[in-house]
């Protein structure tokens, strides 16, 4: 879908800030590019819609190079998903959602056809939210519109920019969530910069790893945690243990809850299972939350926030030492 080719960027001043980098984005992909401040991970993520042109090698979408391409239509096909979420304030709810459609000259009737279906997809009623301004929704909200109108123009690609930093942790652990349905359904190809470790372990199907403008590592995440490629990976991981393998039984008590599950019919995840299988049993499921069990005893339910609350409290161990 994606192909880079020996691309660089230097800039007019001489900074280099992306050196000779290939890789490939496959189609459908959920690819995730992290690295600390001043890696060349915005760098990269904006030569993809010439945000940012680089200065050497080639960049091409499904075989064709884009400094070849009408930058309109290039653009027109990528949605492209900010931090500062840039709804247009005087502007009501579905006139920010419907800006590439109208640009492609789409009919009234589809564009409120695909407003109201996009509001639907993330759990915004339409006679509720559609006519109102970005300042009466929360923040949350106002994300989950950012992420929709990308998506409004069909595109086959969606760039996201470090989308949910600026969030509070419950919204940021909901919309990660929800990015994760939604990529069920939708089955775009999802390029997503975070500084966040954990957002990208949980998130991405390849991680890719940058320093000083150059790719470190691209791996799957149990790769990644597994045989980080040097001491920078390794360091920039957290220099943990992998909380993503420890088992499940983990995060719940030793006794068996009372509970009328006796059989287990329909997802569950074994007791012994780890949490990164728990966490692809979530999505399978598409549920909030699973039954565990241990052979036939049942074990208790995980959630998305189970495994989440896990994960920080793993990391933050580690940084912070035993205190026992």
């Amino acid at each position: 879908m994606i192909k880079f080719t020996n691309v660089s960027k230097i800039f007019p001043d001489g900074t280099k800030a992306v050196n000779d980098i290939s890789f490939d984005v496959e189609e459908g992909e959920f690819f995730v590019i992290i690295g600390p401040s001043g890696c060349g991970k915005t760098t990269t993520m904006k030569m993809i819609n010439r945000l940012i042109d680089s200065s050497k090698g080639s960049i091409h979408i499904q075989n064709k190079n884009i400094l070849e391409m009408n930058i309109k239509k290039l653009r027109w096909n990528i949605g492209y998903v900010l931090q500062q979420i840039a709804l247009f304030p005087h502007m009501s709810i579905k006139e920010n959602i419907a800006i590439v459609p109208e640009l492609k000259k789409w009919s009234n009737k589809d564009i409120h056809k695909r407003v109201d279906e996009l509001l639907n997809m993330v759990g915004l009623d339409p006679d509720t939210y559609r006519d109102r301004k970005p300042s009466e929704l929360s923040g949350g909200q106002q994300q989950r519109i950012g992420v929709i109108r990308a998506l409004a123009g069909n595109p086959d690609i969606i760039l996201m920019d470090e989308p949910f930093s600026a969030l509070d942790p419950i919204s940021r652990d909901q919309l990660q969530k929800d990015i994760q349905s939604l990529q069920k359904e939708i089955k775009k190809t999802i390029v997503f910069v975070t500084h966040d470790i954990d957002e990208a372990l949980a998130l991405g199907s390849r991680i890719c790893v940058m320093k000083d403008g150059e790719v470190v590592q691209i791996d799957t995440p149990e790769k990644l945690l597994k045989k980080p490629a040097n001491d920078f990976v390794r360091e920039f991981l957290g220099e943990r243990q992998d909380p993503w393998a420890d088992e499940v039984s983990e995060l719940l008590p030793a006794s068996s809850p009372e509970s009328n599950h006796e059989t287990h019919e329909g997802p569950y995840v074994a007791y012994t299972a780890s949490i990164r299988e728990a966490l692809e049993r979530l999505k399978e499921s598409n549920a909030d939350s699973i039954p565990v069990y241990d052979e036939k005893d049942y074990k208790g339910q995980i959630g998305y926030k189970d495994i989440t609350l896990y994960l920080e409290q793993s990391n933050t161990s580690v940084k912070g030492g035993d205190s026992a």
